[in-house]
């Protein structure tokens, strides 16, 4: 396999955590702004900073936002799980020899305080989250931060998201994209260079 780095966004292609993002996100601009946000529109603003989402939405406080998003999230974290079979697919790859990092829009706080996620961040060697690059994701700077830190060149890194976003980010970089579409929305218009739905068709694409 020509591929050593493989680097994973967190919320929805780790995590399971689309209905707790996006609800959250709903109560967040129905308690800060009076307005009911429709559910396939608030999706469109899962996995990405806070901070943009409120400049989009029009709420000029971002850190406001943030705190008010966050607060509702770790309300509604009863509804987050693992994708199927994540945590077994990150330990063969470390055993196999393969470097595991993350490059993510959660801030430090967001990923050293969930529950879900500390299962899995021992498998990682490189952690990278909104404080590490100054702009986000859809740009390449939190992939470049990652390929810097690990010391990785972009053609042996593969970087598995779920969103648009993730796709230009990892693409920009000069990496390969794999799209994880456990909920079979399809490509979406994401021109991935592979797609998994499922653990098996990860661990094929893994040659696992």
């Amino acid at each position: 396999m020509k591929y050593r780095h493989f680097v994973f966004d967190i919320d929805g292609t780790l995590l399971d955590t689309e209905r707790t993002g996006v609800l959250s996100l709903i109560q967040t601009v129905r308690e800060l702004m009076g307005e009911e946000l429709p559910y396939e529109k608030a999706y469109h603003f899962f996995g990405i900073p806070s901070a943009k989402a409120s400049g989009i939405l029009g709420y000029d406080d971002a850190a406001r936002f943030g705190e008010v998003w966050e607060e509702h999230f770790q309300e509604l974290m009863h509804l987050v799980k693992p994708f199927p079979g994540v945590a077994q697919v990150l330990s063969d790859l470390r055993t196999r020899g393969y470097h595991t990092g993350v490059v993510t829009s959660r801030s430090r706080t967001e990923i050293n305080y969930d529950p879900h996620l500390a299962v899995l961040l021992p498998f990682f060697e490189v952690v990278i989250g909104s404080e590490q690059s100054e702009r986000h994701k859809p740009f390449p700077d939190p992939m470049l931060a990652y390929l810097k830190a690990a010391d990785a060149r972009a053609s042996e890194t593969l970087y598995l998201g779920d969103t648009m976003h993730d796709y230009r980010c990892g693409h920009d970089a000069g990496c390969d994209f794999a799209l994880a579409d456990w909920r079979g929305r399809g490509t979406q218009g994401i021109p991935a260079d592979y797609v998994f739905t499922d653990e098996a068709g990860l661990r094929a694409l893994l040659a696992l």
